[in-house]
């Protein structure tokens, strides 16, 4: 696990972002966060018609799984799982105070 010292913001200052049309839901993001901000889930109807064709095509071909923030206030922008996504689908975003 990853120190609090090493890691780049307080609690909450960032959280990931996951794009919806690139994510695969192959899960490498969840082992390298070491604050459990994300996991794998399923998704909805609503999420599902959002995503332009590309990004229906690779739901449809992985069961609608990817990652998704459940604990985002928990992130300290280590990165981890930005560095972890081969889709390059996460990215850290500063949330307003």
């Amino acid at each position: 696990m990853r120190l609090a010292a090493e890691c780049k913001a307080e609690a909450a200052e960032f959280q990931p972002v996951i794009d919806r049309n690139r994510c695969e839901g192959k899960a490498d993001c969840i082992p390298a966060c070491p604050y459990d901000v994300l996991e794998i889930g399923t998704l909805n109807r609503v999420q599902r018609a959002e995503l332009g064709w590309r990004g229906k095509l690779k739901a449809w071909a992985h069961g609608g799984r990817q990652a998704f923030a459940v604990s985002a206030e928990a992130c300290r922008a280590c990165g981890d799982c930005v560095s972890a996504c081969p889709e390059n689908a996460i990215r850290l975003e500063r949330q307003e105070r």
